[in-house]
């Protein structure tokens, strides 16, 4: 008997079916962030980041060019398990020699190489436009900014992308999560809040008022506590950006676990938000005392926010994608442990009694429970993630690493 066989009786006398949770997680798309490849860097600016964000780091092998990025992403999805979207930011726009689009001027045209990358991988794609490092982020600020002129740029840049997102979706068959985030704020205490919110309300309203199909197009507003430079007030706080997309219809909340308050955590938001919305979206990533964006561990914050997503039955509601950005590290590696760890962790609450511990939970035996919830995590949840990934054509744990290295023998080390 193999070692998954002896696993899958072990969880069927724990009254949990391993091959429904492989077959489900199978079926379950997270979006591949392309900027854990070069920093955020983009391929429309040379400049360093600016506008409440920042990568930290100068680990050898930054992908510098398109093909180089999608040599990476090729690597990291032979490395790991799973259905894939790519996840894209607006400043990756390819341009032909000699040609250049600014943001507010961007077209389907300058995305057609992703387009054709995603096709040939059999992907979805997300869209996030970018709103920071470049010239037009004037004191800070993007689409709350007094300037009407600034304003009217981002604004433009927005509805931009709300066209290339209904593009991405025609050509891939596929519905796009169009995520809107801004690093707007004050370094120092402001003296009219309001002021910057409702052009900052209005500004969305605009941009979401581009016509599209909402089959197709799925418009996200994401909030933030503060940034680099922005420490004392952001505009698209968390209430400002949830109460947007309770009213607006078309438009759904999207959550980054960075994002919050160190007290705060998005596994107990998930079922609050799941309660109002048909769906949700959710960044995931590592705050490390602040939205410092390490890569994804399999730790406790992790498996919490796959249980409730699991728990909740928000499997097919919930948009799942990675969000940071690790220069001190290999890229790669970076790129891999967070989407198994993330993968490991929807496998787990996949494979957690959930019905018969909520059972307990409304028969108010919370003893029982208690003990039910200890004895779960000792499960041998380590051989069924070994079979997901053989069946994925993906290496266990104690293969990937080698290939990492190789790789960075081969390829990094030479750019």
């Amino acid at each position: 008997m193999s070692n998954y066989e002896i696993a899958k009786k072990i969880y069927a006398d724990a009254g949990i079916d391993t091959e429904k949770a492989i077959e489900a997680l199978m079926n379950v798309p997270v979006s591949l962030h392309c900027w854990q490849g070069d920093d955020v860097t983009g391929f429309d600016h040379d400049g360093p980041l600016t506008g409440g964000i920042q990568t930290t780091g100068n680990y050898p092998g930054k992908a510098t060019t398109p093909e180089q990025l999608m040599a990476d992403m090729d690597k990291v999805i032979a490395l790991t398990p799973g259905k894939k979207k790519l996840n894209l930011h607006a400043c990756y726009a390819i341009f032909e020699k000699g040609e250049f689009a600014d943001r507010d001027k961007l077209e389907p045209k300058h995305f057609a190489k992703w387009v054709e990358y995603a096709k040939k991988k059999n992907m979805g794609i997300d869209f996030n436009p970018t709103f920071f490092s470049h010239p037009m982020v004037k004191d800070g600020l993007t689409l709350s900014s007094p300037d009407e002129n600034v304003r009217r740029f981002w604004i433009e840049h927005g509805k931009a992308c709300i066209r290339i997102s209904e593009y991405f979706a025609k050509e891939t068959g596929i519905p796009v999560v169009m995520n809107i985030w801004t690093g707007d704020g004050f370094k120092d205490i402001p003296a009219d809040r309001k002021g910057p919110r409702d052009r900052y309300k209005d500004s969305i309203e605009q941009i979401v008022a581009e016509p599209h199909d909402p089959k197709l197009v799925k418009p996200c507003v994401e909030s933030k506590v503060f940034g680099i430079g922005v420490e004392s007030y952001t505009v698209g706080s968390a209430e400002f950006s949830l109460l947007f997309a309770a009213t607006h219809d078309g438009v759904i909340p999207l959550m980054d676990n960075g994002h919050y308050h160190p007290t705060e955590v998005v596994s107990d938001k998930i079922p609050a938000l799941l309660s109002y919305f048909d769906e949700i979206a959710l960044h995931i990533t590592r705050p490390v005392r602040w939205d410092s964006d390490h890569a994804v561990l399999f730790d406790d914050e992790t498996k919490e926010m796959a249980k409730e997503i699991v728990r909740c039955g928000g499997l097919s509601r919930v948009n799942m994608a990675l969000d940071y950005f690790d220069a001190s590290i290999n890229r790669i590696s970076s790129w891999c442990v967070g989407f198994r760890s993330w993968q490991k962790a929807l496998l787990m609450a996949l494979c957690t009694p959930n019905e018969k511990l909520k059972e307990l939970q409304d028969s108010s035996k919370f003893t029982e429970l208690m003990v039910r919830q200890e004895e779960a995590k000792m499960l041998p949840l380590g051989l069924v993630w070994d079979e997901y990934c053989e069946r994925c054509g993906a290496p266990t744990d104690k293969d990937f690493f080698g290939e990492i290295v190789k790789y960075e023998e081969e390829v990094l080390s030479k750019r």
